[in-house]
Protein backbone atom coordinates (compact mmCIF):
# COMPACT_ATOMS: atom_id res chain seq x y z
CA UNK A 1 0.00 0.00 0.00
CA UNK A 2 1.42 3.00 -1.18
CA UNK A 3 -0.87 5.24 0.51
CA UNK A 4 0.47 6.52 4.70
CA UNK A 5 -2.60 6.73 6.24
CA UNK A 6 -1.27 8.30 8.97
CA UNK A 7 -0.68 5.75 11.64
CA UNK A 8 0.13 1.77 11.51
CA UNK A 9 -1.54 0.01 10.19
CA UNK A 10 -2.01 -2.75 6.40
CA UNK A 11 -4.61 -4.59 5.20
CA UNK A 12 -4.03 -8.32 4.71
CA UNK A 13 -5.55 -10.75 1.98
CA UNK A 14 -4.29 -14.50 3.69
CA UNK A 15 -5.53 -13.67 6.79
CA UNK A 16 -7.90 -11.30 4.98
CA UNK A 17 -7.97 -8.21 7.78
CA UNK A 18 -5.48 -5.85 8.75
CA UNK A 19 -1.74 -5.90 10.94
CA UNK A 20 -1.67 -3.24 13.36
CA UNK A 21 1.62 -2.03 14.84
CA UNK A 22 2.24 -2.36 18.83
CA UNK A 23 1.70 1.28 19.39
CA UNK A 24 -2.67 0.60 18.07
CA UNK A 25 -5.41 0.20 19.56
CA UNK A 26 -8.25 -1.88 18.02
CA UNK A 27 -11.66 -3.53 19.24
CA UNK A 28 -11.93 -6.62 16.65
CA UNK A 29 -13.05 -7.59 13.30
CA UNK A 30 -16.00 -7.83 11.65
CA UNK A 31 -16.47 -9.73 8.10
CA UNK A 32 -19.82 -8.65 5.83
CA UNK A 33 -20.55 -11.91 4.42
CA UNK A 34 -22.37 -12.11 0.58
CA UNK A 35 -25.69 -13.75 2.51
CA UNK A 36 -26.04 -10.62 4.33
CA UNK A 37 -25.99 -8.34 1.03
CA UNK A 38 -27.81 -9.88 -0.82
CA UNK A 39 -31.59 -8.39 0.07
CA UNK A 40 -29.56 -4.97 -1.29
CA UNK A 41 -27.99 -6.75 -4.44
CA UNK A 42 -29.63 -6.57 -8.29
CA UNK A 43 -29.19 -10.16 -8.67
CA UNK A 44 -30.02 -11.36 -5.02
CA UNK A 45 -28.66 -15.20 -5.74
CA UNK A 46 -25.82 -14.33 -7.10
CA UNK A 47 -21.83 -15.51 -6.79
CA UNK A 48 -19.13 -13.81 -5.17
CA UNK A 49 -16.71 -14.05 -2.00
CA UNK A 50 -18.08 -15.38 0.70
CA UNK A 51 -16.45 -12.35 3.17
CA UNK A 52 -17.47 -9.64 0.37
CA UNK A 53 -15.49 -6.68 3.19
CA UNK A 54 -13.49 -7.11 6.64
CA UNK A 55 -14.06 -4.18 8.73
CA UNK A 56 -12.71 -2.66 12.32
CA UNK A 57 -14.69 0.01 14.00
CA UNK A 58 -12.36 2.21 16.53
CA UNK A 59 -9.12 1.46 15.43
CA UNK A 60 -5.95 3.97 15.96
CA UNK A 61 -2.80 4.71 18.05
CA UNK A 62 -3.58 4.00 21.91
CA UNK A 63 -2.31 7.87 22.89
CA UNK A 64 -4.67 9.04 20.73
CA UNK A 65 -8.08 7.28 22.03
CA UNK A 66 -8.40 9.72 24.92
CA UNK A 67 -8.99 12.29 22.54
CA UNK A 68 -11.33 10.04 20.24
CA UNK A 69 -13.37 9.54 22.92
CA UNK A 70 -13.69 13.00 24.49
CA UNK A 71 -14.82 13.95 21.13
CA UNK A 72 -17.39 11.36 20.38
CA UNK A 73 -15.24 10.75 16.81
CA UNK A 74 -14.19 6.79 15.84
CA UNK A 75 -12.00 5.97 13.24
CA UNK A 76 -12.89 2.75 11.14
CA UNK A 77 -11.47 0.77 8.69
CA UNK A 78 -12.28 -1.34 5.80
CA UNK A 79 -10.94 -3.48 3.19
CA UNK A 80 -12.83 -5.13 0.39
CA UNK A 81 -12.13 -8.61 -0.90
CA UNK A 82 -11.42 -8.50 -5.48
CA UNK A 83 -13.72 -9.77 -7.68
CA UNK A 84 -17.30 -9.33 -8.32
CA UNK A 85 -20.73 -9.84 -6.82
CA UNK A 86 -22.20 -11.70 -10.67
CA UNK A 87 -22.27 -8.75 -12.49
CA UNK A 88 -22.05 -6.50 -9.76
CA UNK A 89 -18.51 -5.08 -8.22
CA UNK A 90 -17.54 -5.55 -4.74
CA UNK A 91 -20.04 -3.13 -2.56
CA UNK A 92 -21.60 -2.39 0.55
CA UNK A 93 -25.26 -2.59 0.40
CA UNK A 94 -26.48 0.70 0.95
CA UNK A 95 -27.61 2.26 4.18
CA UNK A 96 -28.05 5.63 6.09
CA UNK A 97 -26.62 6.39 9.47
CA UNK A 98 -29.16 6.03 12.24
CA UNK A 99 -29.89 9.52 14.29
CA UNK A 100 -27.57 9.70 16.88
CA UNK A 101 -28.51 10.15 20.86
CA UNK A 102 -25.73 12.43 21.83
CA UNK A 103 -26.25 15.15 18.76
CA UNK A 104 -29.84 14.55 17.24
CA UNK A 105 -28.34 14.20 13.69
CA UNK A 106 -27.99 11.33 11.34
CA UNK A 107 -24.23 11.80 11.24
CA UNK A 108 -22.05 12.07 8.47
CA UNK A 109 -18.89 10.29 7.66
CA UNK A 110 -15.62 11.65 5.92
CA UNK A 111 -13.82 8.94 3.74
CA UNK A 112 -10.00 8.35 2.66
CA UNK A 113 -9.36 5.94 -0.23
CA UNK A 114 -6.16 4.35 0.47
CA UNK A 115 -5.59 1.47 -1.79
CA UNK A 116 -7.32 0.86 -5.02
CA UNK A 117 -10.32 2.53 -7.15
CA UNK A 118 -13.64 3.70 -5.21
CA UNK A 119 -17.37 5.05 -6.12
CA UNK A 120 -18.86 6.54 -3.03
CA UNK A 121 -22.42 6.55 -3.95
CA UNK A 122 -24.69 8.32 -2.85
CA UNK A 123 -28.66 10.23 -2.99
CA UNK A 124 -30.26 12.18 -0.79
CA UNK A 125 -33.60 10.52 0.49
CA UNK A 126 -34.06 6.21 0.70
CA UNK A 127 -37.16 7.61 -0.27
CA UNK A 128 -39.58 6.80 -3.78
CA UNK A 129 -37.59 9.62 -4.88
CA UNK A 130 -33.97 9.51 -4.28
CA UNK A 131 -33.30 13.21 -4.69
CA UNK A 132 -29.82 13.98 -6.39
CA UNK A 133 -27.85 11.17 -6.92
CA UNK A 134 -24.18 11.29 -6.92
CA UNK A 135 -21.31 8.64 -7.88
CA UNK A 136 -17.74 10.10 -6.57
CA UNK A 137 -14.53 8.39 -8.07
CA UNK A 138 -11.83 8.70 -5.79
CA UNK A 139 -8.47 7.06 -5.72
CA UNK A 140 -5.37 6.40 -2.99
CA UNK A 141 -5.44 9.61 -0.91
CA UNK A 142 -8.99 11.32 -2.18
CA UNK A 143 -11.40 12.21 0.98
CA UNK A 144 -15.30 12.32 0.43
CA UNK A 145 -17.95 13.26 3.08
CA UNK A 146 -20.89 11.79 3.04
CA UNK A 147 -23.81 14.17 4.25
CA UNK A 148 -25.99 13.72 7.04
CA UNK A 149 -28.64 11.76 6.05
CA UNK A 150 -27.89 10.78 2.92
CA UNK A 151 -28.17 6.77 1.89
CA UNK A 152 -24.61 5.53 0.61
CA UNK A 153 -22.95 2.73 -0.74
CA UNK A 154 -18.93 2.36 -1.38
CA UNK A 155 -18.10 0.19 -4.28
CA UNK A 156 -14.65 -1.17 -5.67
CA UNK A 157 -14.53 0.57 -9.52
CA UNK A 158 -11.63 -2.57 -10.42
CA UNK A 159 -12.45 -6.03 -9.61
CA UNK A 160 -9.02 -7.10 -10.20
CA UNK A 161 -7.73 -5.49 -6.62
CA UNK A 162 -9.01 -5.08 -3.25
CA UNK A 163 -10.48 -1.46 -1.78
CA UNK A 164 -9.12 -0.19 1.58
CA UNK A 165 -10.14 2.52 2.93
CA UNK A 166 -10.33 4.86 6.37
CA UNK A 167 -13.61 6.81 7.34
CA UNK A 168 -13.78 9.46 10.82
CA UNK A 169 -17.19 8.63 12.17
CA UNK A 170 -19.35 9.02 15.07
CA UNK A 171 -18.91 7.30 18.27
CA UNK A 172 -22.28 6.68 18.28
CA UNK A 173 -22.72 5.52 14.95
CA UNK A 174 -25.27 2.82 13.72
CA UNK A 175 -26.88 1.67 10.20
CA UNK A 176 -30.89 2.22 8.74
CA UNK A 177 -31.08 -0.39 5.64
CA UNK A 178 -35.15 -0.36 5.64
CA UNK A 179 -35.67 2.28 3.07
CA UNK A 180 -32.59 0.86 0.67
CA UNK A 181 -34.15 -2.65 1.06
CA UNK A 182 -37.83 -1.71 0.62
CA UNK A 183 -36.24 -0.34 -2.92
CA UNK A 184 -34.09 -3.77 -3.43
CA UNK A 185 -31.19 -1.66 -3.67
CA UNK A 186 -29.59 2.07 -4.09
CA UNK A 187 -31.66 4.05 -6.59
CA UNK A 188 -28.74 3.35 -9.39
CA UNK A 189 -27.14 0.03 -9.70
CA UNK A 190 -23.50 -0.14 -10.48
CA UNK A 191 -23.10 -3.10 -12.61
CA UNK A 192 -19.58 -4.38 -14.66
CA UNK A 193 -19.83 -5.39 -18.14
CA UNK A 194 -17.50 -8.32 -19.86
CA UNK A 195 -14.04 -6.40 -19.68
CA UNK A 196 -14.94 -4.81 -15.96
CA UNK A 197 -15.81 -1.67 -17.24
CA UNK A 198 -18.41 0.07 -14.39
CA UNK A 199 -21.65 1.38 -15.91
CA UNK A 200 -25.19 2.34 -14.16
CA UNK A 201 -28.44 0.89 -14.30
CA UNK A 202 -31.71 2.90 -12.76
CA UNK A 203 -33.30 1.20 -10.48
CA UNK A 204 -36.86 0.82 -11.74
CA UNK A 205 -37.97 0.83 -7.74
CA UNK A 206 -37.28 4.83 -7.76
CA UNK A 207 -38.89 7.49 -9.27
CA UNK A 208 -36.93 9.59 -11.95
CA UNK A 209 -33.41 10.59 -11.03
CA UNK A 210 -30.57 11.84 -12.74
CA UNK A 211 -26.85 10.23 -11.95
CA UNK A 212 -23.78 12.60 -11.67
CA UNK A 213 -20.63 11.33 -12.01
CA UNK A 214 -17.68 13.08 -11.03
CA UNK A 215 -14.58 13.77 -8.86
CA UNK A 216 -14.25 14.49 -5.17
CA UNK A 217 -14.63 17.82 -3.81
CA UNK A 218 -11.62 19.46 -1.99
CA UNK A 219 -13.59 20.33 1.29
CA UNK A 220 -11.74 23.51 2.03
CA UNK A 221 -14.91 24.91 4.09
CA UNK A 222 -14.05 21.86 6.31
CA UNK A 223 -10.54 23.03 6.51
CA UNK A 224 -9.00 19.79 4.82
CA UNK A 225 -6.02 19.50 3.49
CA UNK A 226 -5.40 17.90 0.21
CA UNK A 227 -2.63 15.38 0.50
CA UNK A 228 -2.45 14.84 3.98
CA UNK A 229 -3.72 11.91 5.65
CA UNK A 230 -7.58 13.07 7.67
CA UNK A 231 -5.54 10.64 10.92
CA UNK A 232 -2.45 13.06 10.76
CA UNK A 233 -4.88 16.16 10.29
CA UNK A 234 -6.54 15.07 13.26
CA UNK A 235 -3.41 14.48 15.32
CA UNK A 236 -2.30 18.25 14.16
CA UNK A 237 -5.83 19.33 15.66
CA UNK A 238 -8.40 17.06 17.47
CA UNK A 239 -11.09 19.46 16.72
CA UNK A 240 -11.06 19.21 12.59
CA UNK A 241 -13.29 16.91 12.30
CA UNK A 242 -16.03 17.79 15.22
CA UNK A 243 -18.56 18.55 12.81
CA UNK A 244 -18.76 14.74 12.34
CA UNK A 245 -20.12 14.21 15.79
CA UNK A 246 -21.93 17.32 16.36
CA UNK A 247 -22.87 18.04 12.23
CA UNK A 248 -25.37 20.86 13.76
CA UNK A 249 -22.03 23.14 14.34
CA UNK A 250 -21.62 23.07 10.23
CA UNK A 251 -25.67 23.53 9.28
CA UNK A 252 -25.07 25.94 6.74
CA UNK A 253 -22.97 23.99 4.72
CA UNK A 254 -25.26 20.93 4.54
CA UNK A 255 -27.56 22.97 2.50
CA UNK A 256 -26.93 22.01 -1.24
CA UNK A 257 -24.07 19.77 -0.40
CA UNK A 258 -22.19 18.36 -3.39
CA UNK A 259 -19.89 15.68 -2.58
Amino acid sequence: MKFDPGFDIQPTQKPFGFQLGPDCFDCGIEYRKLDSIRKSLRDPKCDGPENVYAIMMDVGCKADLPAMQARMLLYGVVTYAAGRLGNEPIRSQGHIHKVSEHCGWSTPEVYEIWDGEAVIYMQETAEDQPGRCFAVYAGPGDVVIVPPYWAHATISANPTKPLTFGAWCDRDYGFVYDGVRKHGGIAWFPLLDDINQLYWEKNEAYQTSELIRKRPEIYTQFGIEPGKSIYQQFDEDHDKFLFVSNPAIAKEKWNNFIP
